[in-house]
């Protein structure tokens, strides 16, 4: 589900598109599991990416295994992960993706306040945590500004 555009745009420090994935588990809806809805946290993430001309929407996935596949694809700068999702948890997942590129930035997303993160969340890899209902252009800038921090950033 990858969405590629050849536009490059400039946002004060950032002179180049930074290719991202939003990662955000399927929730069921009813008995049938052929039927899926796309959680509005992901539509959110999308609309926050799509304000920011700096950011590029490279592409989705609903589970952890998946999430691995398409990095391994689409070599994106930035993961957006949630930390609850089927077959893999945004935490496993997250470790699995920074071992295998160290280049890739990841931010952990959920609605956990940070001192309920479950256990492994601060050292898995990731560069911060948002809480979703907090995520936003100006959250978004600032993680990616605080980046290479060497500190787990809560936000």
């Amino acid at each position: 589900h990858a969405f590629p555009t050849s536009a490059t745009h400039g946002l004060g420090r950032f002179q180049l598109d930074i290719s991202a994935l939003v990662i955000d588990g399927l929730e069921k809806v009813g008995l049938v599991w052929d039927v899926v809805r796309v959680s509005p946290e992901r539509m959110a993430a999308k609309a926050v990416l799509r304000r920011l001309p700096c950011f590029e929407l490279a592409g989705e996935a609903s589970s952890g295994p998946e999430a691995i596949e398409l990095v391994e694809v689409l070599h994106p700068e930035l993961v957006l992960m949630d930390i609850n999702m089927p077959e893999m948890n945004g935490i496993e997942a997250t470790r699995r993706i920074v071992a295998a590129h160290p280049d890739v930035v990841v931010f952990l997303c959920s609605t956990y306040d940070v001192e309920d993160l479950p256990p492994g969340a601060a050292d898995s890899g990731a560069s911060a945590y948002v809480n979703k209902e907090r995520f936003g252009a100006e959250t978004l800038r600032q993680l990616w500004a605080d980046r290479h921090s060497g500190s787990f950033t809560a936000a």
